[in-house]
């Protein structure tokens, strides 16, 4: 086991004001009382009005620092890690470097994208920079705005998502420390990568393309069956490389944080890979599906609920479009 030595110094959270309850979304749906709730698992999720990701993605990241108290100038890197940026160019991260005041501060910015994933991805990309010594300290923000790209006439996809953002700071472990990731993993499967898509807005489908008859291609696509089904049977032996790699069982862990898709999908996750309540994560009833946020705001309850204390040990696990397989084992 080759254990990279980094610790989590801080995380921090941001929620839109306005609430949309799945009462609200059996009325823009068309469906009767009650069928959202019981297909999502959701009861209210958060969508952003007039607000930016990289204005929800600096709020999350000030409340991690207020959280490590830490200023943006103790931090020597800055990563969004989100599925959809605020624009083509520039990155996301340099956006929300600006927004946070820091925009002459000469901090590094770039960003990471693996959809669902993307702050696994860039967790484990930025961790051998940091436990190299290359960085000290590394701000990691997920920012999402599903809910301008959600299409009510694909009911069952639509009513999973949330807006919001979380952030997450880290460090070199002290030499006293036993803190940081035991064993990480990702696998992708590009068959898979038309089951959750959206096509416009990219250099196959441009902007300037879009027309009302075309719409459909700049909205999110997702044939979560298909997805289930696939992944389903990918994932018993992906975990199986993941904690081989740790030299571990799902009995060693103290918590599991899953990508909060949907209960359903949540629920049987539970079920097949055998993880206990105690162990189990779940955040989806009151944030809903938050695509790269889903995790480290996931990360961000079990901190602040007490739920993860230090020496706990701990997995990160999710799929992401594509179709990707990931996970990530660390002691808190």
């Amino acid at each position: 086991m080759d254990m990279r030595r980094i610790r989590i110094i801080g995380t921090g959270k941001y929620l839109p004001a306005k609430e949309v309850t799945s009462e609200d979304l059996d009325i823009i749906t068309g469906k009767s009382p009650g069928w959202v709730y019981k297909k999502s698992g959701v009861k209210v999720r958060h969508y952003a009005e007039e607000e930016t990701v990289s204005q929800m993605g600096a709020k999350a990241a000030m409340a991690a620092l207020e959280h490590a108290g830490l200023s943006l100038s103790d931090v020597d890197c800055m990563i969004c890690a989100s599925s959809i940026p605020e624009q083509p160019i520039p990155c996301t991260a340099s956006i929300i470097q600006n927004e946070m005041g820091y925009g002459d501060s000469g901090i590094p910015c770039f960003d990471v994208n693996s959809t669902c994933l993307s702050f696994v991805a860039a967790l484990d990309l930025i961790s051998y920079l940091v436990d190299a010594g290359r960085y000290r300290r590394v701000l990691i923000v997920a920012t999402e705005k599903a809910s301008i790209g959600l299409n009510y006439k694909d009911a069952e996809s639509s009513i999973l998502f949330g807006d919001g953002a979380a952030a997450v700071i880290v460090g070199t472990s002290a030499e006293n420390e036993s803190a940081g990731i035991l064993a990480s993993r990702m696998e992708t499967y590009g068959s898979g990568k038309a089951l959750s898509e959206v096509r416009g807005g990219g250099s196959k489908f441009p902007p300037r393309h879009y027309s009302p008859a075309t719409d459909a291609e700049y909205l999110f696509d997702m044939r979560g069956e298909a997805i289930f089904k696939k992944t389903s049977k990918l994932l018993p032996d992906f975990l199986s490389r993941l904690f081989g790699e740790a030299e571990m069982r799902m009995t060693d862990l103290d918590l599991v944080i899953p990508h909060q898709g949907s209960a359903m999908a949540m629920r049987l996750l539970q079920k097949k890979l055998g993880i206990t309540d105690r162990q189990m994560m779940n955040i989806i009833e009151n944030h809903g599906n938050t695509i790269a946020a889903s995790i480290p705001m996931g990360l961000h309850e079990a901190v602040q609920g007490g739920r993860l204390k230090r020496g706990d040990r701990f997995a990160l696990i999710g799929i992401s479009a594509g179709v990707s397989l990931g996970g990530m084992i660390m002691e808190y």
